[in-house]
């Protein structure tokens, strides 16, 4: 069985679900998540998208941390395109000060929304081109020297919050390789060069102060329940809400009844195949797929994605699949 111990949330908004239900059902999932044996979770960088409230990863860090112990937070990621790598190193240099060895910092080169958003944001689209050396610029400010001469993250400086690389295609591969960080590609919504990336990455890896070898992880949704029927009606939902984000347009929210139409079209079987790394089911059902996943992936670890829209399922979700993959017994 693949080591799986990761989880990555989205604080998923459902519908009829105020952002502070959102929000707190993070907070909930991390306790959750902790009681059941999981080692971290990260929060993913997302504008402008109404079912998803996890567009500031700092701040929902700072208040997960201090509502739980000791499993580790991070994010899946950063979209350091959006920040300066200054403000980036001082708000998680912070979070390493008030919470010493909990702090990961996973960093993206996508902008995580449109381009209205990305205008919106101050964001220059030819931002991305400047990634590698925004990530180098980042390292040294939470290193003990600058790149910089005279500039200084405070805190920030000496804090050497471990750094991972997310992609979904082979540059971030290649990236994370030739700086000698872990990789994490997301096959939860980007499958397709899962398989290639990973090979690229192991092949061209250069050690570095923080790995001496190659770390990938792979990224899978799960919904998890314990009748096969009520995991099987949760995922029609799921991805009923998927196309409903992904395709609606124009500020107008689809209906049920308008998503379900457009599931069948070939734009929601597009978005559909976005998911198509997911395990649904029982225990045992949930333990075989992922273990199937595994093997196909060549990952070293799993971060699982749990897509279940409301809470409560969510929750289920978390502490059925820690006893699929052994972490409780």
């Amino acid at each position: 069985m693949i080591r799986t111990e990761s989880i990555l949330d989205l604080a998923t908004v459902a519908s009829g679900q105020s952002h502070a239900d959102a929000l707190q059902g993070s907070i909930d999932l991390a306790q959750t998540a902790e009681k059941a044996g999981y080692q971290r979770i990260w929060y993913a960088e997302h504008h402008n998208m109404n079912s998803i409230a996890s567009s500031s990863p700092a701040v929902l860090i700072a208040a997960v941390a201090a509502k739980t112990e000791s499993i580790t937070l991070g994010s899946g990621g950063v979209m350091l395109p959006n920040h300066a790598p200054l403000t980036v190193a001082e708000q998680f240099g912070t979070l390493a000060n008030l919470y010493p060895d909990r702090i990961e910092l996973g960093l993206g080169r996508a902008p995580g929304t449109d381009q209205a958003t990305m205008r919106a944001l101050r964001r220059d689209p030819r931002s991305s081109d400047s990634f590698p050396q925004d990530v180098q610029e980042l390292r040294g400010y939470l290193s003990d020297e600058s790149l910089i001469k005279g500039i200084n993250a405070i805190p920030g400086r000496g804090t050497h919050v471990p750094l991972y690389i997310l992609g979904s295609s082979l540059f971030g591969a290649q990236l994370a390789a030739a700086l000698g960080l872990p990789y994490a590609f997301a096959s939860h919504f980007a499958p397709d060069a899962l398989r290639d990336a990973i090979a690229v990455y192991r092949e061209q890896f250069q050690p570095s102060e923080q790995l001496d070898k190659p770390y990938a992880f792979a990224a899978m949704n799960v919904i998890a329940s314990e009748s096969e029927e009520d995991a099987q009606q949760q995922y029609f939902a799921t991805r009923r809400n998927m196309v409903r984000r992904f395709l609606s347009r124009g500020g107008h929210h689809l209906t049920d009844d308008e998503a379900e139409i457009l599931m069948d079209t070939p734009q929601g079987r597009q978005v559909q195949n976005m998911f198509r790394h997911t395990a649904v089911g029982t225990v045992a059902q949930v333990r075989e797929q992922i273990a199937q996943f595994g093997e196909y992936s060549t990952a070293d670890e799993l971060i699982v994605a749990h897509q279940s829209l409301k809470v409560p399922d969510r929750l289920r979700s978390v502490e059925l699949t820690a006893e699929a993959t052994g972490l409780t017994a």
